[in-house]
């Protein structure tokens, strides 16, 4: 049986998909607050210039992977309007739900659909635009999934991947203290779950650094790749263009 990583543990690759299940279970309801609380609300700076890049237009059609608890499938529908399509979906039932309840609870009635980014239910050249934010680092099969997300794309579509990177090397030590001192504490604090918390800083550790993303995305088949180093590196947004 073939093995991978969770956090800084190896594991079989089948029991990674249940983990990960496990941490994302248990902090759906909280998952907002918590981005607010780790990030001191800059994830919502760093959604916004995504946004700004994704620079979407009336009747386009989005496809938001991860798309937990919708606040990036809510801005992308704003944007695209009443003729065009935003679909809001994640691996994980209890992200998902809580994503369309809130969107639900606003209005906003988005196609829903529980999938796995490696293996997409949408015909070839579907989309506009893809975008996957904090979610590609939990995936197993990173490049099984970029493959995806560039077949279901039209040609001259885009592909947004907007995670946690590499942070400046002057940062590093200082960002490694915050990350495995303090995060699993407010983990603990304010959701009573220090465990996914000190996962979710391993799995950015064990992500791939922004030169390795871009040749991944390259390898995928995206023809040309930007990458926007946001906040000294902490989080980066790749941009791929399908050929």
């Amino acid at each position: 049986m073939s093995s991978t990583h969770f956090g800084f543990e190896t594991v079989d690759e089948q029991d990674k998909a249940r983990r990960v299940r496990g941490v994302f279970d248990s902090v759906a309801s909280r998952y907002d607050l918590m981005n607010d609380l780790m990030s001191m609300g800059m994830h919502r700076a760093w959604k916004a210039y995504t946004l700004a890049v994704a620079n979407l237009k009336p009747g386009q059609r989005v496809l938001d992977i991860a798309g937990g608890t919708g606040d990036m499938a809510r801005a992308f529908a704003r944007k695209v309007g009443p003729t065009g399509m935003v679909v809001h979906t994640d691996i994980n039932e209890a992200m998902l739900s809580t994503g369309r309840d809130r969107l639900l609870d606003e209005g906003l009635v988005l196609p829903t659909n529980l999938c796995d980014a490696e293996a997409l239910p949408y015909k070839d050249g579907s989309f506009d635009l893809v975008c996957v934010a904090f979610g590609l680092r939990n995936m197993t099969h990173k490049d099984r999934a970029l493959a995806e997300m560039q077949r279901v794309l039209k040609p001259g579509g885009r592909l947004l991947v907007l995670e946690f990177s590499r942070v400046a090397e002057p940062l590093k030590k200082p960002y490694d203290w915050y990350s495995f001192n303090i995060l699993p504490k407010l983990g603990q604090l304010f959701a009573g779950d220090a465990d996914s918390y000190r996962y979710l800083a391993e799995s950015i550790r064990m992500h791939p650094s922004q030169p390795e993303l871009k040749a991944m995305m390259k390898t995928a088949g995206f023809g040309h790749v930007d990458v926007h180093n946001l906040s000294a590196g902490i989080v980066a947004l790749h941009v791929g263009i399908r050929c």
